[in-house]
């Protein structure tokens, strides 16, 4: 499939007109509705407070809402990145795990945020996706950690949850990253900051997702 990501990359760009002047092109991020019962629609503000804070150390030009994407639906291929949260259970069914690996392998992109409970559902819910792949943990030396932002150890560590390392894994479709997992961490509640995090926390959570964003905009067949 082409990869829509050729069309994506434009739509972050100023656009110059006929005339001379400069036509802004915003794209929206999108969440996804997916099914299980796990809480899909948790941290409300994470994605507009990620467009935003993008915008200002990228250039780009995100809208400052964010569009809601069901698994199964053909509007997922509009948005060039997705992004996927909550507690509890991830399930597809046939048709939404199809439809999603369509979207992944024709150039989309998934952000996945473990918000504490996603774990034990999101292996086996991606494996009707990928049957073909496993889960693979991003070593510290991937370019996803070396972006605009400099993340030397890896993913930073938002929230403790159980106290262990922040992890990043990745699903790796020929050579090409389809899906970024954090677990152990919560970035997507460092981005909405609901916790009232420090300020600190806050600002390496944003730029880490920030690091995800250029990656996607610009990342290049990688050989592993």
């Amino acid at each position: 499939m082409k990869n829509i990501f050729v069309l994506f990359f434009a739509g972050l760009l100023s656009i110059p007109s006929g005339n001379g002047s400069v036509t802004e092109a915003t794209i929206k991020l999108a969440l996804l509705k997916y099914s299980g019962g796990g809480d899909w629609y948790n941290d409300v503000n994470s994605l507009k407070n990620l467009a935003s804070f993008c915008n200002k150390s990228l250039g780009t030009n995100f809208s400052s809402d964010f569009a809601t994407v069901e698994s199964n639906s053909p509007d997922i291929f509009n948005y060039a990145i997705v992004y996927a949260t909550g507690h509890g259970n991830m399930v597809f069914t046939d048709a939404e795990a199809a439809n999603l690996r369509d979207y992944l392998l024709a150039g989309g992109f998934l952000i996945l945020n473990d918000d504490y409970g996603l774990d034990p559902f999101v292996r086996p819910a991606f494996k009707k996706v990928f049957p073909e792949l496993e889960f693979v943990e991003l070593p510290f030396s991937h370019p996803i950690y070396h972006q605009k932002f400099n993340f030397p150890n890896g993913l930073p560590k938002i929230h403790e949850h159980d106290g262990k390392p922040a992890r990043g894994f990745g699903l790796i479709h020929e050579g090409r990253l389809v899906c970024f997992y954090n677990t152990e961490t919560d970035l997507g509640d460092g981005w909405d900051d609901v916790h009232n995090d420090p300020e600190d926390k806050r600002t390496k959570a944003l730029q880490m997702g920030a690091n995800i964003i250029q990656y996607v905009f610009t990342m290049k067949e990688e050989a592993y």
